[in-house]
């Protein structure tokens, strides 16, 4: 799995003109699953995303978790971030997980982030969505499990 985390003031997701999911100060979290993920993937992801020191706390630019500056998530799939851009001009999505496989590794890095005390908000699975962020920093990072 494939986690690209943006440090954010505020984000949102709209599908058709409905905003379906909003935070304030936080991270964004476009998510890609693979056709090697499994359960185990998904939990690694989201404890790591949980405690990744991105937020500054005095002098200290990355000193504080989400979970310990009191932010919120906006979790997206998104899964272009499997492409293989190695051969010809048009990407390869072969390694994105099908469908029905990267939702249930997504609900369950969802459900693990909210275990974890957090509020997320999420886009809906397989809609064309418009994605607005406001980057912090700008601060990005792309987070990876053991199978990524």
């Amino acid at each position: 799995m494939k986690a690209l985390v943006q440090r954010v003031t505020a984000a949102s997701v709209t599908v058709g003109d409905e905003v379906v999911g909003r935070i304030g100060p936080g991270l964004m979290v476009l998510l890609g699953v693979g056709r090697e993920d499994v359960a185990a993937d998904a939990d690694q992801l989201a404890a790591k995303v949980a405690n990744l020191r991105l937020f500054p706390k005095g002098e200290a630019e990355f000193d504080l978790s989400v979970t310990d500056s009191g932010g919120s998530i906006l979790a997206v799939s998104q899964f272009t971030l499997l492409a293989d851009t190695k051969k010809g001009r048009r990407p390869s999505f072969v390694a994105a997980a099908p469908p029905e496989e990267a939702r249930v590794l997504y609900d369950r890095f969802v459900r693990a982030m909210r275990e974890k005390g957090l509020t997320v908000a999420t886009g809906i699975f397989r809609e064309y969505m418009q994605v607005e962020i406001h980057n912090d920093g700008p601060v990005t990072v792309l987070v990876e499990s053991n199978h990524a």
